[in-house]
């Protein structure tokens, strides 16, 4: 055997037993959460939710929903203006916070507000960007000067500038609240015609909010926020704002949302991920919007989640409760972001490097190696891949149709490109923050969508 075959082939090698073995860990991993799932669906316990079936309070609950805005000009007004429109629920106030130095997020929002009592803008002090946190503390105050005024408020609610909201989602929150700190509704974002960017978000969501979250709300494991669509007890709030000097969002992380769904369940705080069915339209009460549709948008996006929740998040949250291990287990699956990338990438090496160290033994001559631990690994990761790819394409078919579904396949493989991108660039943002760079809104362009894509499906 030639150095060249032997070095091919030793290359080959060792990176499909690394790849093969990274993937069975993760494979195995995303089996139990899956067969838990069905488990759950099968003993009947997982009834289907609808709005007429939820519990009736005899005066519906008011609430404050947060928009924090920063260079939103392109959106915010036609999103404040349809949610206004869309909201079928009695009380209700929108508060929208803008920064001094953006005339055009002001102008748009407070146009919107002229002409409708249930929104108020209000202008922080400081310039931005800061961070989303420091915005959403911004409302957190004009609220606490609301109350203060005589108004009570029993929740606070967050949105996105580019949100499109269901009709019946208060309903919900006023429904489930009582009797839960967090109320999270799944996320559907929408779907751009031709972009495989834009769609594979749909499946990653129509996934992590079809069965993840569910398991994680099933084994009793604290629930991290979307940062969209979700309800938080104003008492829970003011309790975290109370340990924190006033401000119960922490402005000094990049994914304040994860974070404070973990800290209400560390505080004893309980929570629901709600998937409920409005009778009317039989249309899933979620939250719609669009997401990045290219591939630098994207890969910028997933950087700042990689930071904020598989190292900065690492770093700020720990492990959570002791012996709580179905907790520990989920946030294990938070964190191994950075790891699937890095046997990701080996895995490809191992398939461009395989086949050519196949043709070079065939070329010359030589037989084949036989190795029946590479041949069991490859047979039993192909087949989890089977398994993970067809819960994939389910998921998507039952939230977005079996056109959609036929599209998972090749956005799974363009899912892969934007982490294997994005991995790189949340690596360097991280040793940033470790040599003190301060955090900043790290925010994407938004597009709000035409009336058809606002209907809900």
């Amino acid at each position: 055997m030639d150095l060249l075959t032997a070095i091919l082939g030793a290359a080959a090698r060792e990176t499909m037993l690394f790849a093969a073995a990274g993937l069975l860990i993760g494979g195995i991993d995303d089996l139990i959460v899956d067969l838990c799932f069905i488990v759950h669906r099968l003993s009947g316990r997982a009834a289907r939710l609808s709005v007429d079936t939820l519990p009736q309070t005899a005066t519906p609950a008011s609430f404050a929903v947060f928009v924090a805005a920063w260079d939103e000009e392109a959106v915010i007004g036609e999103m404040l203006a349809t949610a206004v429109r869309r909201f079928d629920y009695p009380d209700y106030l929108l508060y929208v916070g803008v920064y001094p130095n953006d005339p055009g997020t002001i102008a748009a929002a407070q146009a919107v507000a002229a002409t409708d009592r249930r929104v108020r803008v209000i202008v922080g002090d400081r310039d931005g960007p800061t961070t989303k946190a420091d915005c959403l503390n911004t409302l957190w105050q004009a609220l606490m000067r609301d109350e203060c005024a005589g108004r009570v408020t029993r929740a606070v609610v967050l949105h996105d500038a580019e949100d499109v909201v269901h009709p019946a989602e208060l309903t919900v929150f006023d429904a489930l609240i009582d009797d839960h700190d967090l109320v999270q509704l799944p996320v559907l974002p929408l779907i751009r015609r031709g972009s495989l960017v834009s769609g594979h978000y749909a499946d990653e969501f129509a996934y992590a909010h079809s069965i993840q979250q569910p398991v994680r709300a099933m084994l009793g494991a604290a629930m991290p926020l979307a940062g969209t669509g979700c309800a938080i007890a104003t008492a829970m709030l003011r309790g975290i704002a109370a340990e924190r000097g006033g401000a119960p969002f922490d402005a000094s992380s990049l994914t304040e949302d994860y974070e404070l769904g973990l800290h209400v369940a560390e505080r004893g705080g309980t929570s629901r991920f709600a998937r409920v069915h409005d009778p009317r339209d039989d249309t899933l009460v979620a939250v719609r919007a669009y997401f990045p549709d290219s591939l630098p948008a994207a890969t910028r996006q997933k950087a700042r989640w990689m930071t904020g929740i598989a190292l900065a998040g690492w770093d700020r949250t720990g492990w959570g409760r002791r012996h709580a291990i179905a907790d520990h287990w989920m946030r294990m699956r938070d964190r191994r972001a950075l790891v699937s990338v890095l046997v990701l990438a080996v895995a490809y090496a191992a398939v461009l490097l395989w086949p050519m160290s196949a043709g070079l033994r065939w070329v010359r001559s030589m037989p084949a190696a036989d190795d029946r631990l590479a041949d069991w690994l490859l047979t039993t990761t192909s087949l989890l891949l089977v398994w993970r790819l067809s819960i994939r394409i389910a998921c998507t078919g039952s939230a977005y149709g079996w056109r959609e579904a036929c599209w998972a396949l090749p956005r799974f493989f363009v899912g892969n490109l934007v982490s294997l991108i994005a991995a790189p660039r949340a690596l360097h943002r991280y040793l940033r923050l470790l040599r003190g760079e301060a955090v900043v809104w790290d925010k994407t362009a938004h597009v709000f969508p035409d009336q058809a894509a606002v209907t809900p499906t």
